[in-house]
């Protein structure tokens, strides 16, 4: 069955009437008249009982006509998404992610994004917590989980590396499973315990000063000398005030995300947003994994500084 003769049956249901019907679809009152002979031929099947107030669907026309609908709102999402497609990034982007994610990683790469559409506003919001993309508390999360929501869509950006961090001072214990270091610890509500059930196994509850469910609060207990404790490297070996004191813990690792909702994933700004950092976290990925060089302070604030295509 095409596609006019649904469109047909649906102006005559939506309108009760022939010949408004067939000015609504640009033909005359014979041919609509004659084309319903031929559809209700072919289903065998009345669609609408003919009275002198005009035409009343029946059953089998009513259901015709609701298919129509189903098909004509079909058609104008796809137009939509087409014409999203093709649209220049414009409008309101709200982004959001943790806030060491922000402030370590993230704002050169929105600088570089603002440089380049500028007719794209952010409204950035920093949270620890996942934020509902689908109630639109925002369009676009930057987040570290292994598990990303199933009713999302994104990409994995990469690996990020956890380790053992002290302050940078001559008496700072280097071991991280024994010695007298005092440990500050993640709380028992972050990431499920995890990292919580990383410092008990290495340090006793006596030996546990603070915890703190902020990786923000962490890392400046950790410089202030609270106790050592675990950091996300490219937090940790950013600062010249900290040295690491493992490798990176394997069961400490996590991925990176970029999610969105589905129904926004075509949508200009958000396509434009997602391949950008894609496209600069691929280079920064050693950062993210932990890999030093000699001088890990200066390399990862070099790669995290420096602008695509310009000298660093």
């Amino acid at each position: 069955m095409a596609w006019d003769e649904f469109r047909l049956v649906q102006a005559i249901a939506d309108r009760g009437a022939l010949a408004p019907a067939a000015a609504h679809l640009g033909i005359n009152p014979s041919t609509a008249f004659r084309r319903l002979a031929a559809v209700e031929a072919e289903l065998g099947a009345r669609l609408f009982e003919r009275h002198r107030s005009g035409y009343v669907p029946t059953p089998a026309g009513e259901a015709m006509a609701a298919a129509a609908a189903r098909m004509e709102e079909e058609v104008a999402r796809f137009d939509r998404e087409v014409a999203d497609r093709a649209q220049t990034p414009s409008g309101l982007l709200r982004v959001t992610a943790a806030a060491t994610l922000v402030t370590d990683f993230l704002m050169p790469i929105l600088g570089r994004f603002r440089a380049r559409y500028r007719q794209v506003q952010i409204e950035l919001v920093t949270s620890e917590e996942a934020l509902n993309l689908s109630r639109r508390d925002a369009d676009v999360a930057l987040r570290a989980t292994h598990d990303p929501p199933p009713n999302l869509v994104g990409r994995r950006l990469g690996t990020i590396a956890w380790a053992v961090y002290g302050p940078a001072r001559e008496d700072t214990d280097g071991e991280t499973d024994g010695g007298d270091a005092d440990w500050v610890s993640p709380s028992e509500a972050v990431a499920g315990g995890l990292f919580a059930r990383f410092v008990a196994a290495r340090a006793g509850p006596e030996r546990v000063a603070l915890r703190l469910n902020s990786v923000q609060g962490l890392c400046e207990a950790i410089v202030e000398g609270v106790g050592i404790g675990p950091l996300p490297c490219y937090r940790g070996d950013r600062l010249a005030s900290l040295r690491r004191l493992s490798g990176p813990e394997p069961e400490l690792a996590g991925s990176l995300w970029l999610l969105t909702h589905p129904d926004l994933r075509h949508a200009a700004r958000v396509r434009a947003f997602m391949d950008h950092v894609a496209a600069e976290v691929a280079p920064l990925r050693p950062v993210l994994e932990g890999r030093q060089g000699d001088d890990p302070h200066g390399r990862v604030t070099a790669q995290l500084e420096a602008v695509p295509g310009t000298p660093s």
